[in-house]
């Protein structure tokens, strides 16, 4: 059932909360979740898009990778699948990778590194935080909530938001598989994926192996909300362990329909074809 107020968050507050900090953080377009500068950079600047998370049926959808650096819970988690509990490390963010022909790869969200007494790196492994896309017009309802922020708000306007799961997994998660993925593989360095659980659960069946075993470590994060304090918090509800080949081809590779199926459709359209065209003299007259 769609929620007739698309928006969950914004600028790190449920819109039912009215506390005066979050009061504080709206009129001042303010990031909580560590954000490279105090203020929401979302889209905009200048006029930052600052929501956070949208509401999908009973789930809150987080849409701003921002979002999921709540407490730095995602590092923390991460390391502790890379490394043993004691092991001294850090987190470098936004690190730019670039293959054998020099050619860039992309940008690394972050690198965890351990190292040792001397400040000598002995080990790393990668990070990639991926949100959601949305589909629709988010802005429209966003700029509606904060003329007059209430608990109550509702929108009914055209081209109403929803997450784009299908376009975040082919557009945005698989390429940074193939490309980023593919060159931590090489290096036989462990990777971790942060993401929402619902959009995993898009995801098809990845084969799973033990934590040892395992090249990928998906962190699967949801938001809970808090009575006490009237905000959602970021939780670990779950970790899959996945090699990096068998969990690539389940991502990339579609699971075919029946070529029957296919061939009864081709059939259709040309027996359509010919019952509304003339005879044709020769093969190239049906091109």
């Amino acid at each position: 059932m769609q929620n007739n107020s698309p928006i969950a968050e914004v600028f790190g507050f449920p819109i039912s909360n009215g506390t005066e900090k979050a009061v504080y953080y709206r009129e001042n377009r303010l990031c909580p979740f560590h954000n490279r500068f105090p203020n929401c950079t979302k889209d905009k600047a200048d006029a930052p898009l600052g929501v956070c998370s949208v509401n999908h049926g009973d789930k809150k959808v987080i849409t701003c990778p921002s979002r999921f650096r709540e407490d730095w819970k995602i590092l923390h988690n991460a390391a502790s699948f890379v490394w043993p509990k004691g092991t001294k490390w850090t987190s470098l963010p936004e690190i730019k990778l670039v293959d054998a022909n020099g050619q860039s790869a992309g940008n690394v969200d972050y690198v965890i590194v351990s190292y040792n007494e001397d400040g000598q790196i002995t080990d790393f492994a990668s990070i990639e935080v991926q949100g959601v896309y949305i589909s629709g017009n988010l802005r429209n309802p966003f700029q509606q909530f904060m003329k007059s922020p209430s608990a109550d708000f509702t929108w009914d306007g055209k081209n109403y938001p929803h997450p784009d799961y299908l376009s975040s997994s082919r557009k945005r998660l698989i390429p940074q598989m193939l490309y980023k993925g593919g060159i931590f593989k090489a290096w036989n360095k462990k990777q971790c994926v942060v993401i929402q659980k619902s959009f995993f659960d898009t995801l098809p069946t990845l084969p799973r192996t033990t934590k040892k075993k395992a090249d990928i470590a998906w962190s699967l994060y949801d938001l809970e909300y808090n009575k006490t304090d009237q905000c959602n918090h970021l939780v670990l509800v779950d970790t899959v362990y996945t090699e990096f080949q068998s969990a690539l081809e389940q991502v990339i590779y579609t699971k075919p329909g029946l070529m029957s199926d296919f061939l009864i459709l081709l059939q259709g359209k040309l027996d359509e074809r010919i019952s509304n065209e003339p005879e044709p003299r020769s093969v190239y007259d049906l091109l």
